[in-house]
């Protein structure tokens, strides 16, 4: 009786020993690939027992039993996880679930530029085939009660950057992102502002952040237009900036903007309102949002651009119509006395 246990029992030994060397060469031989490059894409929320399935239906030859076997043994069963996953040929078994485990999936990008105003954002999402899209047909309200934003306008609450997604992930996914991105930004911004700026509310500095991204290209100018702009609201002064009347004339704009463009009233036009436009005129990015939250300390109420992409400041108007002549009209320093006689004339671009 004692041998047959004996027995019995080394029979089991060489089958589990058997077993586990058949499973060993097993997980470690290549897995047959439908291609030698495929991309397979696991379902969020998928269960150990449902991603063989998948697995096989991508094109990938795995056996849906000893998958889980593998993968128990491994102590990964429970942290497989989802997105699409590049396979390519030679690859075996354990290395795949090592792959899952770590999630190393491919990812895709898209970039929001800085200074682009929220449709063309939406123009580029939506052209991202790679993306699943949800918003299609919505208005710019309906997406933003759709991520749970409070505002009704869109302009603005965006953030530029770029943002990689995984092929599954859908318009909302990424708008959800870009717009957490901005309230965290612009609430640090807020928490660190220095005293005595003219904004009430965050949404204040980022519409004026908006302004200093259309203003300039110039990083180190950004501070000093910041610093004229906080400077004229202050003193009550129109801002007379051009981006928001363009912005307020939409298609209408043609890149030609007219001394009547400037004369015709819109909620934008800052020639002819006080104070700041009711809503961002674009995306601001980082730097235009530590701009208009630390302007630079300077009295200048005025600034030309000086055709190499920087402007000239001035903090009267007699220097900033000399600034005028030389940089815009092209033509020589007046003098004092010619400065003091164009003082009373408003200049072409404030």
């Amino acid at each position: 009786m004692l041998r047959k246990l004996r027995n019995l029992l080394i029979l089991l030994i060489l089958l589990a020993g058997s077993a586990a060397g058949g499973l060993y060469w097993w997980s470690h031989q290549p897995i047959e690939l439908a291609s030698p490059q495929l991309e397979i894409w696991v379902r969020p929320g998928s269960s150990l027992a449902s991603i063989p399935g998948q697995l096989r239906a991508g094109g990938a030859d795995v056996q849906p039993h000893l998958f889980q076997i593998e993968a128990r043994l491994m102590g990964v069963a429970g942290h497989l996880k989802s997105g699409t996953y590049a396979l390519e040929a030679g690859i075996t078994l354990d290395q795949l679930l090592d792959k899952m485990f770590r999630g190393d999936v491919v990812r895709h990008t898209i970039t929001i530029v800085e200074g682009w105003e929220f449709r063309k954002m939406r123009a580029a999402v939506d052209l991202e085939q790679r993306l699943g899209h949800n918003t299609a047909g919505m208005s710019d309200a309906q997406l933003l009660k759709l991520i749970g934003a409070q505002e009704t306008r869109a302009e603005g609450l965006f953030f530029p950057d770029t943002y990689l997604f995984d092929v599954g992930s859908t318009d909302v996914d990424l708008y959800k992102r870009a717009y957490h991105a901005m309230q965290k930004r612009l609430a640090e911004a807020w928490k660190a502002k220095p005293a005595g700026l003219p904004y009430k509310t965050p949404y204040e500095a980022l519409t004026m952040a908006s302004i200093l991204e259309k203003e300039t290209g110039a990083a180190a100018d950004r501070p000093l237009i910041a610093a004229v702009f906080v400077n004229r609201l202050k003193k009550g002064m129109l801002l007379q900036t051009d981006p928001t009347v363009i912005y307020g004339m939409g298609e209408a704009f043609d890149g030609n903007l007219r001394k009547r463009d400037l004369q015709t009233d819109t909620p934008y036009n800052t020639y002819t309102r006080g104070g700041l436009p009711p809503t961002p005129i674009a995306l601001p990015g980082k730097a235009a949002l530590a701009a208009a939250l630390n302007p630079a300390a300077s009295e200048a109420l005025y600034f030309v651009a000086r055709g190499d992409g920087t402007s000239e400041f001035s903090s009267s108007l007699a220097e900033h119509n000399r600034a005028v002549n030389t940089f815009r009209r092209h033509l020589p320093d007046p003098g004092p006395a010619k400065a003091a006689g164009d003082a009373a004339k408003p200049p072409k671009r404030q």
